[in-house]
């Protein structure tokens, strides 16, 4: 969609990263790492401040004591990190349960390491999970559950309550987990992420990965990090060694010194939920029906109840003849589902937002 985007001149509401600049303490800091000489390999598990800091970040939001030499891994980015978590612990075999819509990299990881993803779809229109579901979904076979919250595509949360009952289901078993959390600090209307860190029970059995790019505005930094207890943490560094060995050193340094303020991750609630709010309030008088966006900087649009085209054929169509890129949702689905909705990145600057808009009220 992005490169029909560019073809047509279109506003890119599709892929997921920000139109708007990063801050320039960051870079600041990452262009004096350069220059004091911080341009050579580090430290292959990440550079050692970072972790340092990383540990104290978590402390700080979640209460969870990490230690930063035994559990704490930098990676090229998160979604590195969740091709490693995967990697290392699959084999021929294996099934993986992943609940639908998904992000569209876990089922073909969990295909090439000969694996089998069992697929769970979320209810919709909410995108709620059937715990029933994931129950009997679990078999002698399964080797992990893949949980996403905040989630992309659709912007719902997990709660205290789903945490408890994954709890219970993996009680007595062997089933580890890995939890795609990159959009930890993008939650509205008060609510507030509740990392599985900050759960012992499954803590102790999973691999947490987070991005920098998202927190930061900086996607194309590709710097993310996994958390995981020692053991595991091990088999991770045994794939992350003979992978890429070692992530971008002044960028892992400058982020280090940026850690040190708090606010630049804390304010992000409020921030991007004025962004939610002002693409709602600039869209009241499109057509489309808009479903509950929780956390992440996508929301969907429903569009069923005055267009029966296949979502990929609406998606497309908004481009060409609307000027503004969309997902259609189905393409996070393995059977492509089409529940009529299409997916909207609000991490734009408002101009981006209110030209967008302006656009699209005439659909």
């Amino acid at each position: 969609m992005s490169t029909l985007a560019q073809e047509h001149q279109a506003i890119n509401l599709s892929q997921g990263f920000p139109d708007f600049a990063m801050d320039p303490r960051l870079i600041d800091a990452v262009d004096q790492a350069m220059r004091e000489g911080a341009n050579q390999y580090t430290h292959m598990n990440g550079h050692p401040l970072l972790r340092e800091r990383i540990a104290g970040k978590v402390g700080h939001l979640y209460g969870a004591g990490v230690d930063p030499q035994t559990e704490i891994t930098v990676t090229p980015g998160a979604t590195y990190a969740i091709y490693t978590s995967l990697t290392c612990i699959l084999r021929p075999g294996d099934e993986v349960i992943v609940f639908e819509p998904a992000y569209d990299s876990y089922i073909p990881t969990i295909e090439v390491n000969g694996a089998t993803a069992v697929r769970v779809p979320l209810q919709f229109p909410h995108y709620s999970i059937d715990w029933d579901l994931v129950k009997k979904a679990i078999t002698p076979r399964t080797r992990m559950i893949l949980l996403n919250t905040p989630h992309n595509p659709t912007g719902s949360v997990w709660t205290d309550a789903d945490f408890r009952m994954l709890e219970t289901l993996v009680e007595g078993t062997d089933i580890l987990l890995m939890s795609d959390e990159v959009y930890e600090h993008i939650t509205f209307d008060g609510y507030r992420h509740p990392s599985i860190l900050k759960y012992p029970v499954l803590r102790a059995r999973a691999f947490a990965c987070f991005s920098f790019g998202k927190a930061y505005h900086c996607t194309g930094w590709k710097i993310g990090y996994c958390i995981a207890p020692p053991a595991l943490t091990t088999e991770f560094r045994k794939v992350h060694q003979f992978n890429c060995f070692s992530t971008n050193t002044p960028a892992q340094l400058g982020l280090a010194r940026y850690l040190e303020n708090r606010e630049a991750y804390e304010s992000l609630p409020a921030f991007f939920q004025r962004k939610r709010d002002l693409f709602l309030g600039l869209m009241k008088d499109s057509p489309f029906r808009w479903l509950d966006s929780k956390g992440s900087y996508f929301v969907l649009g429903s569009y069923g109840h005055f267009s029966q085209e296949p979502d990929t054929d609406f998606a497309i169509r908004l481009t060409k003849e609307y000027g503004v890129a969309v997902i259609p949702v189905s393409v996070f689905y393995q059977d492509g589902k089409d529940d009529k909705v299409v997916r909207f990145c609000f991490a734009k600057e408002d101009k981006t937002l209110e030209e967008a808009a302006r656009r699209l009220t005439s659909v």
